[in-house]
């Protein structure tokens, strides 16, 4: 249990922790890599330590330099080892959808993957059928974890239409491509982060990318070299959000990655009237970075359609509570997918957010949010193992007018382990 204190403004500079998403896909490519693979800015958590750990049981060579630097020797695209024992994989999706398909082209080779009560009630058969349409042999457990996964000589190339839009199942089948004779086609309904595919074109595999699709030829080899991983956008989105509800607040963040298909938020938060400017724009590799100047604003209400919720999907949460403290009723269509996450996204968000007193209504994907004028009154919050859901919590605490109780609150190491720490460092009480 953590207590989160009421505060008047949030003000600083702070840095974020390395990209997540881009760290589990460095490491998963440096195993598969020739030669060395240098990782600075790795974002150092419970989930990427995973796939540390991961890429060691594969047989890659991994030395630590720093917490935030890994140097990689890979095993070749079709190398890797098989491990004595399962791959726990914690509570890391990512690491276990992408692990598949990028298994799944090992010759001779079994695989156990597993992880905890949380990821093995996550759904996996999205990601095991088109793998198996591609020839591959992948068994879930009652469609979750533990899934096995045997590798084959050949894989076919397959044109995959997604029915529901997930990075995480296109980077699989991409993955799985490179093994595959032909050339292997992703088709998405809504564009999705992009950080296989950049990885991919960085390590010189052949990547054709299109609007609404992506497509990846065989490799023989990758060479991935040098990945510079920038700031994490979801890590940096608690404290945009904490600076744009509390009045006085001026916020400085570094570094952060500025990818498009990650920063929804920013521009649903902008069109309500949020004060974010971007500074310092550059280029980490293929990646856009810069740093968010954010200050307070008075919001008004919006409506965000389904084919932007990809593009915020980690920050809905926060959105929600956002809302809460702008002028009429925002409505968020299209939240289906929330509820297949480490929590049930749309019922935790929905309780954590009516137990500090803010006006949430949910229905099948959709919610609906009626702003008030005044501070929620603040209240005690289940994290419900959830990482994101107890980030929200201790925003929600900081622009509550008596603070919250944050049950479960060490399960932001998760994603963020630092993440109260770089709070207490901006909070400015009364």
């Amino acid at each position: 249990m953590r207590r989160i204190e009421p505060a008047g403004a949030v003000v600083g500079h702070i840095a974020v922790p390395g990209d997540k998403s881009i760290s589990h896909r460095a490491v998963l490519l440096g195993a598969v890599a020739e030669g060395e693979t240098r990782v600075e800015g790795f974002g150092r958590s419970a989930d990427t330590e995973a796939t540390v750990a991961a890429a060691r049981a594969l047989g890659a060579q991994v030395e630590e330099e720093d917490v935030d630097r890994l140097v990689l020797r890979g095993r070749g695209l079709r190398g890797l080892a098989e491990p004595r024992g399962p791959i726990d994989c914690g509570n890391a999706g990512t690491l276990l959808r992408l692990a598949c398909g990028l298994l799944a082209g090992q010759e001779g080779r079994r695989y156990e993957l597993t992880g905890d009560a949380s990821l093995a009630a996550r759904p996996m058969e999205r990601v095991a059928e088109p793998l198996r349409g591609m020839g591959a042999r992948v068994e879930t457990t009652q469609g979750g974890a533990p899934v096995t996964v045997e590798g084959v000589a050949s894989l076919r190339a397959i044109d995959c239409r997604l029915p529901v839009a997930s990075a995480q199942v296109k980077s699989a089948v991409l993955l799985a491509g490179l093994s595959a004779a032909g050339r292997t086609t992703v088709v998405e309904p809504a564009p999705t982060r992009d950080h296989t595919e950049l990885l991919l074109e960085s390590a010189g595999a052949r990547v054709r990318r299109r609007p609404t699709s992506v497509s990846v030829e065989r490799a023989e080899r990758l060479a991935l070299g040098r990945v510079e991983v920038p700031g994490d956008f979801s890590a940096a989105a608690p404290f945009v959000v904490a600076a744009t509800l509390l009045s006085g607040s001026e916020l400085t963040i570094h570094g952060v990655g500025l990818n498009p298909r990650r920063t929804g938020l920013l521009d649903v938060l902008e069109r309500m009237g949020a004060r974010i400017a971007v500074y310092n724009r550059r280029r980490l590799g293929r990646e856009p970075v810069g740093d968010l100047e954010v200050r307070s604003a008075p919001l008004v209400a919006t409506t965000v359609t389904p084919s932007e919720v990809p593009l915020l999907i980690d920050e809905l949460p926060l959105l929600a509570l956002a809302a809460g403290f702008a002028r009429g009723e925002t409505v968020v269509r299209g939240v289906g997918e929330l509820r297949t996450k480490e929590s049930d996204r749309v019922e935790s968000v929905t309780t954590a957010l009516r137990a500090v007193g803010v006006r949430i209504a949910s229905a099948g994907d959709r919610f609906r949010v009626r702003g008030v004028p005044s501070r929620p009154r603040g209240g005690g919050v289940d994290a419900a193992g959830d990482h994101r859901i107890a980030m929200l919590g201790a925003v929600a605490g900081l622009v509550s007018r008596e603070g919250v109780e944050l049950d479960d609150p060490d399960v932001v190491g998760v994603s963020f382990p630092g993440f109260f720490d770089v709070l207490a460092t901006i909070a400015r009480r009364g």
